[in-house]
């Protein structure tokens, strides 16, 4: 190998930088059987779903019926991703939506995937983030 001080004006030089990753797909369907009932939980009470795996990694799904923050005043309902598995910087783009009971109304709740490339993937660092 040629030291710094072999190195001559003129001379070809490169670098290369390989970043393997591997990409996984998944999904998952929450359904929330008895919504009316749920509403009035109180805020910051969820109704977990059960785990499923994706990426090797383990996940739920965790619904707010009156919203997880005091702010939301029962207005709103939250929904989050959560890595339920030990984890040490688990990137991921996700996608959430919502139907309602009629099957008419699909509302996507959050896209991670319009978000802008530099801010890029969520990265969740241990169990519990979401």
């Amino acid at each position: 190998m040629a030291s710094a001080a072999n190195f001559k004006p003129g001379d070809d030089t490169s670098s290369c930088s390989i970043f393997l990753s591997e990409t996984v797909n998944g999904s998952h369907r929450f359904t929330v059987q008895g919504y009316s009932l749920a509403k009035g939980m109180g805020v910051g009470k969820y109704i977990m779903s059960d785990t499923f795996t994706v990426g090797g990694y383990q996940w739920a799904i965790y619904f707010y019926p009156d919203g997880k923050n005091p702010e939301d005043n029962s207005m709103y309902v939250s929904v989050f991703i959560a890595l339920v598995s030990d984890g040490v910087d688990v990137r991921a783009l996700f996608e959430l939506s919502m139907l309602d009971q009629s099957g008419n109304g699909n509302n996507k709740v959050h896209n991670h995937f319009l978000r802008a490339l530099e801010s890029g993937p969520y990265t969740l660092k241990y169990r519990g983030s979401m």
